[in-house]
């Protein structure tokens, strides 16, 4: 490995750019004064001069007294890495305060090694996953935010433009949510590759509305720049004609003006009438032939390639391949990482001039390669990174029978990461390779993988087939965000179905479809629930027929409560109980004691709550806490104990908080201003409101407190306050607002202003559909 070769042609003095720098400087002095998060992101073609801007900035803001940390985004084929950047951040910021961050990080050691795996081994996996990526970013924030206590963090993130889903979704969560911490978070993107239908367009466009997110586009360089920067290279003052000939070729791009005085100084290029691509190449291929060799192979290794792997994978004995190496980096075309366990491409341009320059079978042939070295050794990589680079090489050595198990191991990693986005695409591509992959190879891959409660394979060898490739998109569709295309495709399963004898798994999808129907605004998704029960009545024993019975049961307490609810709750506690699914148990549990406190056993259905809440913290599972915690008080409101609903609320924020469960402490809050407010408390039942919107992460909570609002408007008289928080109200319930928890008040809060403002006759037209639908069991507290 080298670290210390001298290396050259960068210019030594830092040209122009004084405006940027002083945004930048401008930036760090204010989160530095206020102690306010600040974000800046800097924009720029390939080459003009982002990186140099940001190692300037990052040595100032150094010599201020700032922690800086800096990741970046990693391509690797046509893919980002999941985290790449933040799992670089927390590495510099655990190899620097390693005390510091093991108390940070408050005993949340397992949920952050999903990001930096140094920090422990992660939980296992939850049959319900719902929160686990928002509580993972949370985590991430408050790790950031205690890390920035009595300091300023520079947070420093590159090229975003090849940032995975997942790495886009938590930098943006962290622009949202960071409060109250000295944060700055500067990222760097190619302003040039962001066409139409690029990934971080979205992204680009939702910052652009925040009032702390400042933008910065890196302008090529001037006339008089070229100049200095030539000057700066070469150590003299250079020609006027040559100025003039290197600002007209490079068009004021600071690479191409670099590699330009280069070339012309050491005479590799005498004439200045190539491609600029050819330029790349041409002072590549000025280089001994090992060494365009290693160069040729790094390319295709990924923007970054470790040492060991590259030894494997270029086959030259070791004092040949240092010699090249050493060639490579004193030409300053390849540059050892920061960790200096490998090498990078001294500037991306560079490397894809390399990478177009191969022919197709020896990019293959080189992927071939990289997958058998990685095959063979694992460890030649970090261990995060291993199973998703060694699929992106099986797939581009187009090596079909390869590629799908590798694709399918991947996409576990990228699951258990709670990278559910790149969990999908690795999926998709799993989907693609099916049909090219033999048979025999099919029968051979692992078994469906965490698909909820999905029945096992009944293959005799329990592999996995077609149907559970399906199932695994749907849910990671559905935990992506995408809940569109988790419908299409649990629909496309369900017709695969018909006419086949396999109730657990037709079961299993229509409770699925029936959960994104109800996300989706397709309808109540009773019907899917209906059948399934059908499908499974009478069958032995399974976590299906568990799961079912608790969906039906959930679904029927909030839609229509009354005796069947309570026996579906008892039966999937009971199914639940014998086939070992204890998270599904305590889920039923919850449905089942709620239930038992609106029958009119309330102190019996208080203690069950609780006890079923107290098993579900000990085990660590999120979702029922979050659950629990958000339904304790309303069934303490709902039997006029509004005083104890407010003392739970303290325990549930407190938890809530502890696990990250930052959605789940907007619904707390939501509940705790309910019961603030039935105490006579308005104010501070405004300030619990104000809280749940300021927390609120889903259409839902921010739902819950425009109701909240609005409730408390119209106790104060205020008819158009009320009337806009019930218009957002409606707005973000949504499909939800068939249900009776919503539909009731909305109803209460639009009659009374009807009655306001045009009188007791017209607000009776308000009333008319909710009476004639008449009133279900359970619902005298709404």
């Amino acid at each position: 490995m080298l670290c210390d070769v001298e290396t050259r042609s960068v210019s030594r003095v830092f040209v122009g750019r004084s405006s940027e720098l002083s945004l930048l400087g401008d930036a760090l002095a204010r989160t530095t004064a206020s102690g306010e998060p600040q974000a800046l992101l800097v924009g720029g073609e390939a080459g003009v001069g982002k990186t140099r801007l940001i190692e300037e900035f990052a040595a100032a803001a150094r010599a201020a007294g700032a922690l800086v940390a800096l990741g970046g985004c990693i391509e690797i084929g046509s893919e980002g890495l999941p985290f790449a950047p933040f799992s670089a951040i927390l590495r510099t910021l655990n190899s620097r305060l390693p005390e510091e961050l093991a108390a940070a990080v408050g005993g949340q050691e397992g949920e952050l090694a999903r990001i930096l795996p140094e920090l422990g081994e992660a939980p296992g996996e939850s049959r319900d996953d719902e929160h686990g990526r928002a509580r993972l970013f949370e985590l991430t924030a408050r790790l950031l935010e205690r890390l920035a206590r009595g300091r300023t963090l520079v947070i420093l993130v590159e090229d975003l433009h090849w940032a995975d889903r997942s790495t886009r979704e938590l930098l943006s969560y962290l622009l949202h949510t960071l409060h109250d911490a000295g944060v700055l978070l500067v990222a760097t993107y190619r302003s040039d590759d962001i066409h139409r239908r690029h990934p971080l367009r979205p992204f680009l466009a939702e910052v652009d509305r925040m009032r702390t997110v400042r933008r910065a586009e890196l302008a090529r360089f001037t006339r008089d720049e070229v100049r200095s920067q030539m000057a700066g290279i070469t150590g003299s003052e250079p020609e006027e004609a040559l100025v003039e000939r290197v600002f007209e070729r490079s068009e004021g791009n600071a690479f191409f003006v670099e590699e330009l005085a280069c070339s012309i100084h050491d005479g590799t290029l005498p004439g200045l009438s190539d491609s600029l691509r050819d330029l790349l190449l041409v002072r590549v291929e000025a280089l001994p032939e090992h060494t365009q060799r290693v160069i040729r192979t790094a390319a295709e290794g990924g923007s970054t390639v470790e040492h060991d792997l590259l030894a494997a994978v270029a086959g030259l004995p070791e004092d040949d391949l240092i010699e090249a190496l050493r060639v490579a980096v004193g030409s300053n075309t390849l540059v050892p990482t920061s960790d200096g366990t490998g090498y990078r491409f001294r500037h991306a341009l560079v490397r894809e001039a390399v990478q177009d320059d191969l022919l197709p079978g020896e990019r293959t042939r080189l992927n071939r390669r990289y997958a058998e070295a990685l095959e063979a050794e694992p460890g030649l990589v970090r261990a995060e990174a291993c199973a998703t680079r060694l699929a992106s090489y099986w797939y581009h050595a187009r090596d079909a029978a390869k590629a799908l198990p590798a694709v399918l191991t991947a996409s576990v990693t990228a699951r258990r990461r709670h990278a559910h986005a790149e969990q999908l695409r690795l999926l998709d591509r799993a989907l693609e390779l099916w049909d090219e992959v033999p048979k025999d190879v099919r029968l051979a891959v692992r078994p469906v993988d965490c698909a909820e409660a999905y029945p096992a394979s009944g293959c005799d060898d329990d592999a996995l087939r077609y149907l559970d490739l399906l199932a695994e998109i749907a849910v990671a569709a559905r935990l992506s965000g995408d809940r569109e295309r988790a419908y299409t495709v649990t629909r496309r399963a369900l017709r695969a179905l018909a006419g086949e004898h396999d109730p657990l798994r037709e079961a299993w999808f229509l409770t699925q479809r029936s959960r994104l129907a109800q996300s989706t605004g397709r309808g109540d998704g009773w019907e899917d629930l209906g059948r399934a029960q059908e499908l499974v009545r009478g069958l032995p024993p399974s976590p299906v027929h568990a799961a079912v019975l608790a969906q039906a049961a959930a679904w029927g307490a909030l839609h229509a409560p009354g005796p069947d609810s309570f026996t579906a709750a008892e039966r999937a506690v009971e199914l639940a109980c014998l086939v070992g699914e204890e998270e599904v148990e305590l889920n039923a549990r919850l449905t089942l004691y709620g239930l038992q406190v609106s029958s009119g056993d309330v102190d019996g259905g208080l203690s069950g709550f609780r006890a079923a809440l107290d098993r579900a913290l000990e085990r660590g599972y999120s979702a029922v806490v979050a659950r629990g915690f958000s339904n304790l008080p309303s069934h303490l409101e709902s039997v006029g104990r509004s005083a104890e609903a407010v003392a739970a609320t303290e325990r549930g924020l407190a938890m809530t908080e502890h696990f990250g469960l930052k959605d789940s402490r907007s619904w707390v809050y939501g509940n705790l201003a309910e019961s603030l407010m039935s105490l006579g408390r308005w104010t501070e039942s405004a300030a619990a409101a104000a809280d749940c919107r300021r927390l609120a992460l889903g259409s839902r909570t921010r739902a819950l407190a425009a109701s909240r609002h609005a409730d408390l408007a119209l106790l104060r008289g205020d008819f158009d306050t009320a009337a806009e928080e019930l218009r957002v109200a409606r707005r973000d319930f949504g499909s939800y607002e068939n249900q009776p928890q919503y539909t009731i008040p909305m109803t209460r809060f639009a009659y009374e202003i009807t009655v306001h403002r045009e009188g007791v006759a017209a607000a009776r037209e308000v009333l008319e559909p909710l009476l004639t639908a008449g009133f279900p069991l359970d619902t005298y507290s709404f």
